[in-house]
């Protein structure tokens, strides 16, 4: 039961530190893949 726990511990201090890591690491949609700069319009 012990071991469960720790893991269970182990597993909510991982997810925390990997949502820290993703939040400031700005991979949102806009900053990855907005371009204007190859976008053909019709004129």
């Amino acid at each position: 039961m012990k071991a469960f726990l720790a893991a269970m511990a182990a597993l909510v201090v991982i997810m925390i530190g990997a949502n820290q890591i993703l939040v400031h690491s700005d991979f949102s949609a806009s900053a990855v893949s907005a371009s204007s700069g190859n976008v053909r319009l019709h004129d």
